[in-house]
Order: C-alpha cells, then sequence, then structure tokens
C-alpha cells in the first residue's frame, strides 16, 4: 500500500500539492502562511503550490479580509479529474494515428501493474468470449469485470480450483491451485505468464494463430480431463 501522498500523484497534483491538500482536508481553511508553518514547506513554495491546487480543481479561495483555502472533497475532485480525462480521450481517440497492421508477434509485458492493466483491457475488449485461468487473488480482483462481461451476455469459461466463482459463468474446478496466468478472449488474443514478485513478474501476449490454437487445444484438454473426473 502506497503513502496517501504517493497515491495523489496519480490526479496531477505534486508532492507538494499533495502533502498541501492533505492539510486542507485536515485542518479545513487556512492562509497561505498557516499552510506553510503546519507542512513545513516554505512559503513561496506553499503559495505556488495553493495556487496550483486552485487551477487543478483541488482547493476553492475564500475571498475575506485574508485569503483562505479549503480543500475540494475529494470524492468531487476525483471524479472531475476521472471525467475531464475521459472527455480528453473521447476528443483525442478519433485523431490519433491508426496503426496499419495488428501485431502478430510476441509481446513481453513486465511489472504486476502492466500485466494486471493488459488483464483488465482484455477483459473488457471481450466481444464474444473468453477463457480464463488466474490464481486465486487475481480472479478476486477481477471478478467484477468478469461479472460485466456475463451480464452483457458473453461467454465466460472459468477454470480455478474454487467452485462456482462467478454466477452466470462457465466454471471448471481444477485440482490444484492456478500459480499461472492464462486468458484467451474472443480466439483471437491469448495472454500468459505469471505474477511473482513486482518488476520480475512477466507475462507474454500474442495474436498469433499458432499459439491460440495451442492454447485453445490445451484449455479443452483440461476440461476433458475435468469433466472425465466427474464421471469417474
Amino acid at each position: 500500500m502506497y503513502p496517501i501522498t504517493e497515491e495523489l500523484l496519480h490526479f496531477g497534483l505534486t508532492r507538494q500539492e499533495a502533502n498541501l491538500y492533505l492539510t486542507l482536508l485536515t485542518h479545513g481553511e487556512l492562509t497561505g502562511y498557516e499552510a506553510a508553518k503546519l507542512t513545513g514547506i516554505s512559503r513561496s513554495n506553499t503559495y505556488n503550490a495553493l495556487a496550483g491546487l486552485v487551477e487543478k480543481g483541488a482547493s476553492w479561495v475564500m475571498e475575506e479580509n485574508v485569503t483562505r483555502y479549503t480543500a475540494v472533497p475529494f470524492e468531487e475532485f476525483s471524479s472531475n479529474v476521472i471525467r475531464h480525462l475521459q472527455e480528453k480521450k473521447e476528443d483525442l481517440l478519433p485523431r490519433l494515428p491508426r496503426r496499419q497492421t495488428d501485431v502478430q508477434g510476441y509481446l513481453t509485458i513486465r511489472g504486476t501493474k502492466q500485466i494486471m492493466d493488459k488483464l483488465t483491457s482484455l477483459i473488457l475488449e471481450t466481444r464474444q468470449r473468453l477463457y480464463i485461468s488466474v490464481p486465486p487473488a487475481i480472479l478476486s480482483r477481477v471478478l467484477p469485470l468478469l461479472q460485466q462481461q456475463v451480464e452483457a451476455g458473453k461467454k465466460v469459461v472459468i477454470l480455478s480450483h474454487i467452485p462456482r466463482p462467478l454466477e452466470g459463468a462457465i466454471s471448471y474446478v481444477t485440482g490444484r491451485e492456478e500459480e499461472q496466468i492464462r486468458l484467451i478472449v474472443d480466439s483471437v488474443k491469448v495472454l500468459t505468464g505469471r505474477i511473482s514478485d513486482g518488476e520480475h513478474s512477466a507475462c507474454l501476449f500474442s495474436q498469433n494463430r499458432n499459439l491460440i490454437d495451442i492454447f485453445k487445444e490445451m484449455l479443452k484438454n483440461e476440461i476433458m480431463l475435468i469433466e472425465m473426473g466427474k464421471m469417474g
């Protein structure tokens, strides 16, 4: 778990702005002098950072005899940031250059965050069906996304040692706790690998037809063995 100040950087704040924002949330309305005294930031840097907070929509200015600053509630501030980014995204998408052809090779994705981002994107990109087999901790994180796909009428097949982890999905109970990530989306995209320790984690992503066929056959055989085990 990262410190709150570090997390606030994801919303466009500098470290000084994040420290001042938390100070305003804690102490309420403050003058620049009071904020500088509480944070230990120099007065000149404090006033610059407070101006930055106002410009970024994280603080309001109270014009009285003495100028005071107050924090915009985080839920409102963060929602505004996300909404503005979504608007920027919609504006940029049609203007960006298009890739000439899809990548048919093999891409290595390194780092836990990057792998989870790719896993999330692939699940959300599903048009018809997906097959997924991942460790329990990862499965619990992506279950809400899988639930969305089930509710949208997509076929979701889960291989896990946890019985029926998601209502509406097709579930196969494996005899072991899964250690690897295995995901096939719409029979055209595959992600496989392992999340081990932060930046040392690595997964392979590909749209290569041969690799996808191999993985489909592996999953098909695994499902067949599970079904045969039930009959036995």
